[in-house]
């Protein structure tokens, strides 16, 4: 969660500046109300570029930024009680677009997946939570079936397992996920075999983990699919493959994520403007409702408590919605929250 205020939680919002053709200044705080589930923006609580992505050290009062340009940037920051940002550092990332981030279970490590540089980077992490220098770049080779989407390499996300298993890379343009294990001592990634390799045109943009550690999903942003897979030692094992969404026209997944109690899993939809629930109670993930998001481009969600945030990239807004604990079916909270294209909500 965010940090704890006397009158609610801190949360902080990514989203596109100028230099990525968007209207955000940089990272905004918002208080929430976790009772609720209102959220009051404070402001613009560090300015820097194209802060696509975000996410918080799991002790450390420390937040990480992926500064999606050209030249890609992490940027690490202390969070004060009140949700405003200290800079605590700016480091490359060795590759083009930086779209995603993660840290280390343990804290020591941040990984970090270079979108047009078809990477993934290694930083190591002080006792501070300050990243050092780079201690690995691993480059993904090929191509996929789409000419234009899928040209090269595209890593989309990095997966740490929280359970001390290899680091999973979804590479969007190669359709593949990758596995490495990484070597402690030198910040190095060792690849472990076998990689996964989706059915061609998939494109693969975020998967999402079950608490037991022995299921995940990955939605292809390409053909606008969920798949279910077992997690082995041995690797991905695909159990079976449904739509993203019921409804007709453009789809194009974005964030999927299980419930905390693992019973629904939630997948965005851009183009659709939804988000769909699907059960996992049976053999395969049943859709069970699919929610209109208040706008037309869903680029992120986040669940908090009984509630779920969601980030509308182009309508330049956060939706707020309660979440039924029984149904897992989200209904609107008030009016949407207006934010500047905000492409993640850190929770």
């Amino acid at each position: 969660m965010g940090a704890v205020t006397g009158t609610g939680e801190v949360v902080h919002i990514g989203g596109y500046t100028a230099e990525a053709g968007g209207r955000a200044e940089g990272i905004v705080a918002a208080r929430r109300d976790p009772a609720t589930g209102a959220l009051t923006p404070l402001g613009t609580a560090a300015v820097t570029p194209s802060p696509s992505f975000l996410v918080r050290h799991p002790g450390l009062p420390v937040l990480y930024a992926v500064n999606e340009l050209s030249e890609g940037r992490l940027s690490a920051f202390r969070v004060a009680p009140d949700g405003d940002l200290a800079p605590l550092g700016v480091l490359p990332t060795g590759g083009a677009e930086p779209c995603h981030l993660a840290v280390a279970p343990n804290g020591r490590h941040v990984f970090v997946a270079n979108y047009g540089g078809g990477s993934v980077a290694v930083f190591p992490v002080d006792a501070e939570g300050v990243p050092g220098e780079r201690t690995d770049l691993v480059r993904h080779e090929g191509h996929g079936a789409d000419p234009e989407r899928q040209e090269k390499a595209h890593c989309h996300m990095v997966s740490p397992d929280p359970g001390g298993g290899p680091l999973l890379a979804v590479d969007l343009g190669t359709d593949s996920v990758y596995r490495y294990d990484l070597d402690v001592a030198s910040g190095r990634l060792v690849p472990r075999a076998p990689r996964l390799r989706t059915p061609a045109g998939t494109g693969p943009r975020h998967l999402a983990r079950h608490p037991d550690g022995r299921r995940a999903w990955l939605v292809g942003e390409l053909d606008a699919t969920v798949t279910a897979y077992d997690l082995t030692a041995e690797g991905l094992h695909q159990r079976v493959r449904v739509d993203a969404s019921g409804r007709t026209g453009h789809v194009q997944p974005s964030e999927v994520a299980v419930g905390p109690d693992g019973r629904f899993l939630y997948v965005g939809n851009r183009g659709v403007g939804t988000v769909s629930v699907f059960a996992l109670d049976g053999a395969a993930p049943e859709l069970v409702a699919e929610v209109d998001t208040g706008g037309g481009w869903p680029r992120h969600f986040a669940l908090a408590g009984e509630h779920l945030y969601v980030a509308d990239e182009r309508a330049d807004l956060i939706g707020v919605f309660r979440v039924d604990p029984g149904s897992g079916v989200p209904e609107r909270v008030g009016e949407p929250v207006p934010v500047a294209s905000p492409t993640c909500v850190l929770v």
